[in-house]
């Protein structure tokens, strides 16, 4: 019996090692530097522990980051936009994947794994070549353009590129197979005998999908939503290639101050702030969700 539960704590233990070696160690070093001050050197910033103006050993952190971030509309207006291209695109990986995940669960058991791979295919390519592409594609002689003038439907390209629809069409294709899996885990599982009863009792497919397949599949459009708005927030890549100098999001700002700034305190500070304001809020929902369906 001993021998199980060690067991037991054995395996329960590893994933909280790996948090804690992964996550805690890394969020508390960048803690640490946005309360220090910057400064010429390696590293660019000072210490927390060290002489103060007396001589004495003291400690010096300061709040000064922080209220650099709260003073300076540009912080505020990047965290603003981050959020409107992250929610803007979870709803539409929401409407994109639901149907897509919808029609997996419903073919036949022999064509998921195939309609499964097609989706996760993307994945085996390079992140960063796959936003390359889209240059290929939205550039003013592009594919998309030089096919829409070839076939007579516009006289000049489009203005596809460096704005806020590129920026979209990018951050929903990329995080696209992360609402669509989830979606699927939970559609798949639903009792298709529940679908049947509700007809027999003269419910028609509509009303049925609005009253039992819908409010079923919540947890897993609460899973999706999660895993696409959250790293989306902090997305740099896609705004970067696709998105052009006007498209302001976080991960630009945190990825200037770092190497082009080279101000650590200020980027770490941000990152410190962007944790708080965005994963304790979707933290908490989910919390609220899980217990809603526990009960």
């Amino acid at each position: 019996m001993r021998e199980g539960r060690a067991g037991r704590r054995a395996v329960i233990a590893i994933p909280y090692l790996w948090l804690l070696l992964f996550f805690m160690v890394p969020f508390a070093i960048v803690l640490k530097i946005s309360f220090a001050e910057t400064a010429l050197g390696i590293p660019p910033f000072t210490p927390l522990i060290g002489p103060d103006d007396d001589g004495k050993t003291s400690l010096l952190a300061s709040l000064a980051n922080y209220r650099l971030i709260g003073d300076d509309f540009l912080y505020l207006r990047a965290y603003l936009n981050s959020l409107k291209f992250a929610a803007g695109a979870t709803v539409c990986c929401l409407l994109i994947g639901y149907p897509l995940a919808y029609g997996i669960a419903r073919a036949p058991r022999a064509w998921r794994g195939l309609l499964l791979m097609l989706v996760i295919l993307p994945f085996w390519t390079s992140y960063l070549i796959r936003v390359y592409a889209w240059i290929g594609l939205l550039k003013g002689n592009g594919i998309i353009n030089n096919l829409l003038i070839w076939a007579g439907l516009i006289g000049d390209p489009l203005p596809l590129l460096n704005n806020a629809f590129a920026v979209y069409l990018g951050l929903t294709y990329s995080y696209l197979p992360y609402m669509i899996l989830p979606l699927y885990a939970q559609l798949e599982k639903l009792d298709p005998t529940l679908l049947e009863a509700a007809a027999d009792l003269g419910c028609p497919p509509s009303r049925a999908f609005w009253n039992v397949t819908l409010p079923l599949s919540l947890p897993g459009i609460a899973a999706g939503c999660l895993l696409v708005f959250i790293p989306m927030v902090g997305e740099f890549v896609i705004p970067d290639l696709l998105g052009g100098p006007d498209t302001l999001m976080i991960g630009k700002v945190l990825w200037d101050e770092f190497f082009t700034n080279r101000d650590w305190p200020v980027a770490s500070a941000l990152a410190v702030s962007m944790l708080v304001l965005v994963v304790i809020p979707m933290a908490l929902l989910r919390k609220h969700l899980g217990g809603g369906e526990a009960r």
